[in-house]
């Protein structure tokens, strides 16, 4: 079966959904620690979140790349989520959406979050043929992501290191099962229509639960 081109896959249960995000460790560390971001987190720049854990893995190389050595798993509410799809603006300029460039324009300034579909990333970490959503939170969003959203924040590293290590070794179907389960996030019509989202997103509900 064929992937939509433009669907949100993640992990997620009833209440809340998996973002990933990696850092050094002097801002990963003290997170985990504290079970939110604390400093010295900036709130005043952007973060960008990513459901897919492949793309986190092509974004931080494995956890390889300076700067992102720490690679956290962060579950965040449903409605936290929805909230910043439902008020945010593509980062690029799309004429079938957006209607003229101004209005596009003014809209990405005064939006709290900024969203973007980048090819998503094999085990090997080779661009396929569908995207994934990332998603850029900013002044609001940002304190709403601290202060109301977070759920939990989990170190991953080992894990990351661990599937860099087997697939190093060639055993991709052991570093096949140490992925986490995603499935396709069921958004509301509006959002779909305001990310310029494939339709057939919302097509099926599944039920997943944490741990499967």
């Amino acid at each position: 079966m064929s992937v939509p081109a433009r669907q949100i896959r993640a992990r997620y249960s009833a209440d809340a959904i998996t973002v990933y995000q990696a850092y050094p460790p002097e801002i990963a560390l003290p997170a985990v620690a504290a079970g939110r971001f604390v400093a010295p987190f900036k709130r005043e720049r952007m973060t960008w979140i990513k459901p897919s854990f492949l793309w986190m893995m092509y974004r931080c190389g494995w956890a390889t790349k300076p700067g992102q050595e720490r690679v956290l798993s962060i579950d965040i509410t449903r409605e936290g989520f929805e909230w910043a799809l439902a008020r945010a603006c593509l980062s690029h300029y799309d004429r079938d959406l957006h209607g003229d460039k101004a209005t596009w324009s003014r809209q990405l300034k005064t939006s709290p979050v900024r969203v973007q579909w980048d090819p998503e990333r094999s085990l090997h970490l080779k661009a396929l043929p569908h995207r994934s959503l990332q998603v850029g939170l900013s002044g609001e969003a940002v304190d709403r992501y601290v202060d109301d959203w977070m759920v939990a924040i989990t170190d991953i590293t080992p894990t990351v290191h661990r599937l860099r290590d087997l697939l190093r070794d060639g055993d991709e179907q052991a570093a096949a099962a140490h992925l986490p389960v995603e499935h396709a996030y069921p958004l509301p019509a509006q959002i779909v229509a305001g990310l310029n989202a494939s339709p057939d997103t919302t097509d099926e509900v599944p039920e997943p639960k944490y741990g499967q």
